[in-house]
C-alpha cells in the first residue's frame, strides 16, 4: 500500500480499544492523526505518545459524538492544528446487551443517541469538510448480519448508521469521497463482556479459530482509507474470521 504521508486523519473513540489500533495504524502509515476521547485524557495523551515516538504526528481532541456542537469543534481544531481534513473513521460506539423484554427508555436513548444520533453527526461532518478524494469509514457490527440473543437493540443502533453511509457513498461520490463500512465480529477488547462459555462457542464457529484482535480490524482500515481502494465505496466489510 502506498504511504499515507501528509494525510490528515480523525479517529473518534480511538484512547482504547480498536480505534486506538487504527489510530496507531494510520500514525505509523504515515498520516497525522487526531486521537478523539469523551472522558479519558491520560489514555489519549498515551496513544499520542506512542504515535509521535513511532515518528508520527498525533494530537489529541476531547468530543462526544453524540454532542452536534462537539463534532463540529473537533472538524474545527483539527483543521485549525492539522490542516485539511482527508480521512474519517468514525469507531465511537456504546452497547447493551440484553432481552428485548427488560429494555428500557433509557436503554433506548443512551444506545441511540452515540451510535445512530452520532453517527449521523459524524458522517454530516465528514461529507463536508473531508478534501475531495477523502476517506469516510463508518464502523459496524457483524451483529445486523447474524443476529444475537440480547443485541437486538445495539444492532438495529448500528443498522441505522449502515444506512447513513450507504446513502452518503452515492451522495459524494461525484468528489471522489469513498464512504465504507467496517463490522467486526466479536473482538478481544478490554469492552468485551460476554460469558467464557459464549466466547468459546463463537470461537469454534469461526473458521479462522480465534476471536479477532484490534489490530485485525486496524489493518483493513488502513486498507479503506489508502489510494489502493479508490474503487470501493458503499461496501460493508465483515470482519470477523469467516463466521458469518
Amino acid at each position: 500500500m502506498s504511504s499515507l504521508t501528509g494525510k490528515v486523519a480523525i479517529v473518534t473513540a480511538s484512547s482504547r480499544g480498536i480505534g486506538r489500533s487504527i489510530a496507531l495504524r494510520l500514525g505509523r502509515d504515515g498520516a497525522a492523526v487526531v486521537v478523539n476521547y469523551v472522558a479519558s485524557p491520560e489514555k489519549a495523551e498515551a496513544v499520542v505518545t506512542e504515535i509521535i515516538a513511532n515518528g508520527g504526528r498525533a494530537i489529541a481532541i476531547q468530543g462526544n459524538v453524540a454532542d452536534r456542537a462537539d463534532v463540529t469543534r473537533l472538524f474545527d481544531e483539527t483543521e485549525q492544528q492539522l490542516g485539511a481534513i482527508d480521512i474519517v473513521v468514525n469507531v465511537a460506539g456504546v452497547s447493551v446487551f440484553k432481552p428485548h423484554v427488560e429494555l428500557t427508555d433509557d436503554d433506548f436513548d443512551k444506545i441511540f443517541s452515540v451510535n445512530t444520533k452520532g453517527a449521523m453527526y459524524v458522517l454530516q461532518a465528514a461529507a463536508t469538510r473531508v478534501k475531495d478524494g477523502g476517506r469516510i469509514v463508518q464502523f459496524s457490527t457483524g451483529g445486523t448480519k447474524m443476529p444475537l440473543p440480547a443485541a437486538g437493540l445495539y444492532a438495529a443502533s448500528k443498522a441505522a448508521g449502515e444506512q447513513f453511509a450507504f446513502a452518503l457513498a452515492k451522495e459524494i461520490g461525484h468528489r471522489q469521497v469513498t464512504v465504507n463500512l467496517v463490522s467486526p465480529g466479536v473482538t478481544d477488547t478490554d469492552g468485551l463482556i460476554m460469558p467464557q462459555e459464549a466466547i468459546d462457542h463463537l470461537i469454534t464457529q469461526t473458521p479462522l479459530g480465534r476471536l479477532g484482535k484490534p489490530q485485525d480490524i486496524a489493518d483493513v482500515v488502513a486498507f479503506l482509507v489508502n489510494d489502493d481502494a479508490h474503487w470501493m465505496t458503499g461496501q460493508n466489510l465483515q470482519v470477523n474470521g469467516g463466521i458469518l
